[in-house]
Parts: C-alpha cells; sequence; structure tokens
C-alpha cells in the first residue's frame, strides 16, 4: 500500500488553517460573540422562567446545544467554502493534477476544517465558563464527541462545497438546513418537555442524537441512550464517506 503524501497534507492544511488567521474577525470573533449573546438572551429571558431543566442549571444545560450549534455551522462552513473557492478559480484542476491522491485531499481539506471548529468549539467552552458553571463527567467521551461531529460534519461541508455551483448554494444547506435542525434538535430544551407526538417526530432529526450525546458527556442526562447516539454520529461518518468516495471516482463537479 503506498505510503500518504504527509507533505502534500501538510502544505495544503497549512493553507487552509493560514486563511483561519487572516480572515480571523469572521472566522473566530464573530461566532464566539453570537454565543456570548445567546448566552444573555436565552439566560436571562428563559433562564428566568425554566430555573432547571433534569436538575440542571437552564444556562448550563445549553452550554453543550451552544457548542453544537456553533461546531456544525462552522464545520460545514469552512469545509464548503475550503473547496469551492479552489473550484471557483480553477485552481483545484492544479490540485487534482498534482501526484496527490484523492484520500490525501480529503484529508488534508477535512482536517483543516474540523481543526478551526474544535478550536472554536474550545474557546466557546472556555466562554461559557465565564457565564455559568459548568462540570464534565466525562472528559474524553465529551472529547470523542466533538471530534467526530467535527470530523462528519466536515465531510458533509466538503459534500456541499463540490455540489453547490454558486454561493447561494453554499450558504443553502447551513443556514436553510443544519441551523434549523440544531435549533429542533434539543440545543435548548429536552425533547422531553415535549408532546408525545413530537417527541416521536425530533427523533427523525439526526441533530437530537449528537446534542443528546454531548450533553450526556457533560451532565450524565440524555434525550437518548449514549450508545444510540454514538451510533447514529459513526453512521452518517461512514455515508459521508461513501458520498466523497463516491464523488472521486465519478469526477462529480470535479471534471470540467
Amino acid at each position: 500500500m503506498k505510503a500518504l503524501n504527509t507533505n502534500a497534507i501538510r502544505a495544503i492544511y497549512r493553507f487552509e488553517m493560514a486563511r483561519t488567521l487572516r480572515t480571523l474577525t469572521q472566522s473566530i470573533v464573530s461566532p464566539v460573540l453570537s454565543t456570548s449573546l445567546y448566552f444573555v438572551v436565552f439566560g436571562a429571558a428563559i433562564g428566568g422562567r425554566i430555573p432547571e431543566v433534569d436538575g440542571i442549571a437552564y444556562g448550563s444545560f445549553i452550554v453543550p446545544g451552544l457548542i453544537m450549534l456553533s461546531l456544525l455551522t462552522q464545520s460545514v462552513a469552512n469545509a464548503s467554502f475550503g473547496i469551492y473557492f479552489p473550484r471557483f478559480t480553477g485552481t483545484i484542476y492544479e490540485v487534482l493534477s498534482a501526484p496527490v491522491s484523492y484520500l490525501e485531499i480529503v484529508i488534508a481539506y477535512v482536517g483543516a476544517a474540523a481543526s478551526k471548529s474544535l478550536i472554536l468549539g474550545a474557546i466557546i467552552l472556555a466562554t461559557a465558563g465565564l457565564f455559568v458553571p459548568l462540570h464534565i463527567d466525562h472528559p474524553l467521551w465529551m472529547l470523542l464527541f466533538l471530534v467526530l461531529t467535527a470530523v462528519t460534519f466536515s465531510l458533509l461541508g466538503f459534500i456541499v462545497g463540490i455540489w453547490a455551483d454558486g454561493f447561494e448554494k453554499l450558504n443553502l444547506v447551513p443556514m436553510l438546513i443544519i441551523t434549523p435542525l440544531t435549533f429542533l434538535g434539543g440545543s435548548f430544551y429536552s425533547i422531553d418537555m415535549l408532546p408525545p407526538f413530537w417527541q416521536t417526530v425530533t427523533l427523525f432529526n439526526p441533530v437530537v442524537y449528537l446534542v443528546s450525546g454531548f450533553r450526556w458527556s457533560f451532565y450524565g442526562i440524555a434525550d437518548v441512550s449514549p450508545a444510540l447516539s454514538l451510533g447514529m454520529t459513526l453512521l452518517f461518518l461512514f455515508a459521508c464517506i461513501g458520498i466523497v468516495a463516491w464523488i472521486f471516482k465519478t469526477g462529480y463537479r470535479l471534471k470540467p
């Protein structure tokens, strides 16, 4: 089996990470400020009416959901723009014609997008600690859910970036699909608070399993079992890997 071209992976990875430094306000500062506003608004407006959820102070209860909200949207946005812009400028053909395998291209672009999201998640977690008391019951599981989610949705963003043929489509999935699913996925409430019919409907939302598993790693409470959350996350991951493999096998939207 041919060894991975680590120099090529490192070059693409560093280029993508350097772009984050050039757009620091948009990449890091803006999401952190938005999350801080969520704490202020939801903590003051709703926290006064719902002091606790499952024995957890409401401000602390929404922390995993807020981290997931930022992680999902930023993973998709970073990865989709990272691969779309070379397609838009035509430089992607230089990458495809270089002695770099498809696997190495995916590792570099997806790895960079996931790294940015993980950095952002860590910053938001630290920011949350300034507003509410936090404790993490299962730190290793928290890290596992964080990494799996970042990689999975970076792969989804990579797919979106190849599928999109304009900047409008590039923003379509994060704004009209990912964000609504996150808001409706138990980020700010427990699905046990919903009527039975809507509890059943909510279980068809894949984000429920991500948020539930991540929240369990913090407080040991979950809307669905942690094993099911992990299984659904892995299922989504493998589905994204399969789609990416098909894209490179067929040359979908990559060949002129």
